[in-house]
């Protein structure tokens, strides 16, 4: 079984030498090093990035670290769930000799070649598969640079160490649940540098259904199991993405009971699209669709899997795509798509940046942009970016503009967006273009203060915000109004006092409790900054 806590905590220990391995390589190698200074020169021409090179290079480093870990993760995880022929790194009991004789096998073959090739080679076998392909194409970062032939050797033998007193794997990755939530750690801990640039957060459970209990399921009922498509523009490491691929399965096993189980996976996936701007959280979104995928349809082997649609993409969600309210045109692509990294999938993130959908949602980062060439091209693209302005402003102008556009009319209904983001707008400076100029253009249906909720590494106070992509249509907004913070951790957060009082009162205006009050505000109230919906009255 994974033991999640520690394998954790030894990756952690695993990356910094890895990076150190890599940035030795990339710095002594010129041939490498030319190729990177490069790749350098043409992001600052194409204006994206003003860092300079050492400190660019290190981000990338990161990225290629993580990228080689989360590789071998994948294929530890398949092959000791048996998910393919034949183990090639290791595995519990007889598999840890079957994946050294392969080993063997390939050195006695390639004599000049060193683990690295090995390494490469496994992740090439396996990127063969219809369904792995896109977890190994040549966007993923470990094709940038690889370690040196002794740091492949390090890598390896993590992943082969034993307990000398009883020979079991330190790692093993049996798991009958096949369960990939421990993937979703890696992405929020192994790396502080990533975690801190990209503001890695995973979303709980509970913030993630809920959220979708009121976006997808009315859009399923609004336009139909079969025309639905959902986006999470920010997707991480995939919970709303996994979570919409869970009830759109179940709407479908209901739906037609009698079709290939297969099938409907498919139909499912293809309504789910992901875009993250960190490459190593759409490997582990791609790998966590397609493990509950494998085991929804049934699929023993990954041999058999087809190359189900997997719509996760990297790309950045605010520079990709048409500028909001723009129609899509051939000149907008060609331009979203210059100066693309090799790890982004421009073409396809462009592609689904393009699309309108039923339901937007997601937990966008609420942090400031450090890079001055980005923070120009954002502040460009949206308008709502004013003073000293947070990514919450411009990530609600791209959720209403990915979701359709309708007239309030049944003939044409609107997209529904729901999103948990930071609080601060409503206050600071910086949201008042984005409440004044951009909140009346769009149909807000919910204002749902969660600042004193308890949610798992949300250090700064949120809201909820739920509407459509159309003109207002009601002359109130439900309002659910803070009286009183989580008087202490609970231990199941989706049981904090707090969010159950949310929960019980949301469809009750006029309802008050210790913790939250409710009620039916002004509309126009909202449309003045800053607002106060503090202390169970509003403002």
């Amino acid at each position: 079984m994974i033991d999640r806590a520690t394998l954790l905590q030894d990756l952690q220990r695993l990356l910094p030498k890895l990076e150190a391995d890599l940035r030795a390589r990339a710095s002594d190698t010129p041939a490498i090093d030319a190729d990177f200074r490069a790749q350098h020169a043409a992001a600052l021409a194409d204006k994206r990035t003003a860092a300079p090179f050492l400190e660019w290079r290190e981000d990338l480093l990161t990225q290629v670290g993580v990228a080689w870990i989360l590789a071998c993760v994948f294929v530890r995880f398949l092959e000791d769930n048996a998910f393919l022929d034949h183990p090639l790194l290791a595995g519990p009991g007889d598999r840890l000799a079957a994946a050294r004789d392969q080993h063997t096998l390939y050195i006695r073959a390639n004599k000049t070649d060193s683990d690295r090739e090995y390494l490469l080679h496994v992740f090439a076998t396996i990127g063969k598969l219809p369904a792995l392909g896109r977890l190994y194409d040549a966007h993923n970062p470990l094709h940038l640079l690889g370690p040196s032939a002794d740091g492949a050797q390090d890598l390896l033998r993590f992943w082969q160490r034993t307990d000398p007193a009883t020979g079991a794997l330190h790692h093993d990755f049996t798991d009958p649940a096949a369960d990939t939530r421990f993937v979703g750690d890696l992405y929020q801990d192994l790396s502080e540098t990533a975690r801190k640039r990209f503001a890695l957060l995973q979303t709980p459970v509970f913030v993630e259904e809920f959220i979708l209990d009121r976006t997808l399921e009315p859009a399923i009922e609004t336009f139909g199991l079969a025309a639905v498509r959902m986006i999470d523009p920010t997707c991480g490491s995939g919970h709303f993405c996994l979570g919409s691929f869970s009830r759109l399965l179940a709407h479908w096993q209901r739906v037609e009971p009698g079709t290939n189980p297969a099938e409907l996976v498919r139909r499912a996936l293809a309504a789910v699209h992901g875009i993250d701007l960190n490459p190593f959280a759409v490997a582990i979104a791609r790998f966590r669709l397609l493990v509950v995928a494998l085991r929804a349809a049934g699929v023993a082997k990954v041999r058999s899997a087809p190359a189900w649609p997997l719509n996760v993409f990297t790309g950045d969600s605010l520079l990709f795509g048409p500028e909001p309210g723009q129609q899509v045109a051939g000149a907008l692509l060609s331009e979203a798509i210059k100066g693309a990294y090799r790890t982004e999938d421009a073409d396809d993130a462009t592609r689904v940046l393009t699309q309108r959908y039923h339901a937007v949602v997601g937990n966008p980062p609420y942090i400031t942009v450090d890079d001055k060439v980005v923070k120009t091209a954002i502040k460009q693209r949206f308008k709502s970016c004013h003073g000293r302005w947070v990514l919450v402003c411009p990530f609600f102008e791209r959720f209403f503009d990915l979701a359709e556009h309708g007239d309030g009319t049944e003939r044409r209904p609107a997209g529904y967006v729901g999103k948990i983001t930071g609080n601060n707008f409503m206050k600071r400076d910086f949201g008042k273009k984005l409440v004044e100029d951009f909140f009346p253009r769009w149909d807000i249906t919910h204002i749902i203060d969660t600042s004193g909720a308890y949610i798992p590494g949300h250090g700064t106070p949120t809201v909820i915000a739920f509407g459509r992509h159309q003109r207002p249509v009601a002359p109130t907004i439900r309002v659910v109004m803070g009286i009183k913070g989580e008087p202490a951790a609970p231990e199941d957060p989706a049981q904090g006092l707090v969010w159950r009082a949310i929960l019980d009162q949301l469809d009750r205006p006029g309802s008050e409790s210790d913790f939250v009050s409710v009620a039916d505000g002004a509309r126009e109230n909202f449309y003045q900054h800053p607002w106060s919906i503090g202390g169970g009255g509003t403002g």
